[in-house]
């Protein structure tokens, strides 16, 4: 069971959490989770290169030790990156400490102030020393890419139905969700580009800091 559009008052219980970007203008900001993964991260680069479009790559540690190549190919198409854990943790299922280390390892991979706990769950305490070090995201529409009880089509009206200006939305560049993002990412971008959206990454808090003190 999960919601494909987070409610308000969800997001309300958690304001320090990053849910979607207040703004008016045509813009949406796509997440891939649980990358990278050769074949299908690739894949999914050049379907973004051909709207000219940069995203957010929530990264499992163990797959950026395993694919570096990919991880690699990420960065250098100038997409974004946040930590996803090193072991795709469940939070709620997970000790503090031995979760913490897991972040912490993944850290060490990856150099990111973005952070997107698996499944979205995290206990109390994890949320609240986490927030001192990283800027946590989490998202107003789920794709459901990684349903295999809902078809391609379903997937594709969860985000077309749903999605808004400033909407954080999940897919994931896995290859549990490899079948459906193959038919949906394309339809997707091709929608909402022809009207009138363009796709950003988000940024980290120190960048957005330096822009700051550049305007200022």
């Amino acid at each position: 069971m999960y919601l494909v559009k987070t409610p308000q008052f969800i997001q309300s219980l958690f304001p320090n959490f990053t849910w979607r970007i207040p703004t008016q203008e045509k813009t949406l900001y796509l997440t891939f989770d649980d990358g990278p993964i050769p074949e299908v991260t690739p894949w999914v680069l050049q379907q973004l290169e051909e709207y000219d479009a940069k995203a957010t790559f929530f990264c499992v540690g163990d797959n950026i030790r395993k694919h570096p190549g990919v991880f690699e190919q990420v960065l250098d198409a100038g997409h974004s990156v946040g930590n996803h854990t090193f072991n795709h943790l469940n939070g709620w299922r997970t000790e503090n400490i031995p979760y913490f280390h897991n972040v912490r390892r993944c850290a060490r991979l990856i150099d990111s102030e973005l952070f997107r706990p698996p499944y979205g769950r995290l206990r109390p305490k994890q949320s609240e020393f986490l927030q001192r070090h990283y800027r946590i995201v989490m998202w107003d529409v789920l794709s459901g890419d990684f349903d295999p009880e809902i078809s391609t089509g379903q997937c594709l009206a969860n985000v077309v139905d749903n999605a808004r200006p400033g909407s954080i939305i999940v897919f994931h560049d896995s290859q549990k969700a490899w079948g459906k993002l193959q038919n949906v990412l394309p339809q997707v971008l091709q929608h909402f580009a022809e009207n009138g959206y363009r796709f950003q990454a988000l940024e980290e808090r120190k960048a957005e800091k330096v822009a700051l003190a550049a305007v200022a």
